[in-house]
């Protein structure tokens, strides 16, 4: 794996897995949220968000992290070499963004753009209460029209083991080069 998209929920877990997958592997981490935002939790001009995506995704290798469909799919998709898709249970997914609200509020994290403190937003939690009705036949949709297969994660525990079989496979073709 050398291009890969995550895709899921806001809560899923799709920042700290592609942090960690990254690390595994050796590869470049890009939050499209962090591309995305601009201060004050402006939206961009479509084109430049997709420029800013594009030079951040021109490399051979990367992870991205964020769904993004209308907007970037055709850039990052056609190039990926695996998309992994988060399944969490709804109620974790509006937990952990309550969690976030409350731990960070007035706060920026690495994985949002500068400027984008943290806050309640109430369409947004809707929209995380809803992903699993509303979004998600829509994003899998249109990630089907792509090649690429795409591997679903159920729970934290497939995560775990989706991440330790990297290091294997890692340690495996390490090994095989050397022979």
């Amino acid at each position: 794996m050398q291009r890969v998209v995550i895709l899921g929920c806001a809560g899923a877990g799709k920042s700290t897995f592609a942090r960690a997958l990254g690390a595994k592997l050796g590869l470049p981490v890009v939050h499209l949220d962090v591309l995305f935002w601009e201060p004050g939790w402006k939206e961009p001009q479509n084109d430049a968000f997709r420029a800013k995506v594009a030079a951040a995704i021109a490399g051979d290798a990367w992870v991205t992290d964020g769904n993004y469909v209308g907007r970037t799919f055709d850039l990052r998709l056609p190039r990926a070499d695996a998309v992994i898709f988060i399944h969490q249970p709804r109620w974790l997914c509006v937990f952990r963004i309550l969690w976030r609200w409350l731990t960070n509020f007035g706060g920026t994290r690495a994985d949002l753009a500068e400027g984008c403190p943290e806050n309640f937003d109430w369409p947004f939690f809707l929209w995380t209460w809803n992903f699993e009705r509303a979004s998600q036949p829509r994003i899998l949709q249109a990630a089907e029209r792509y090649p690429t297969p795409i591997t679903h994660l159920r729970g934290n525990a497939d995560m775990a083991r989706f991440l330790a079989a990297q290091s294997l496979n890692k340690a495996a073709f390490g090994a095989s080069r050397r022979n």
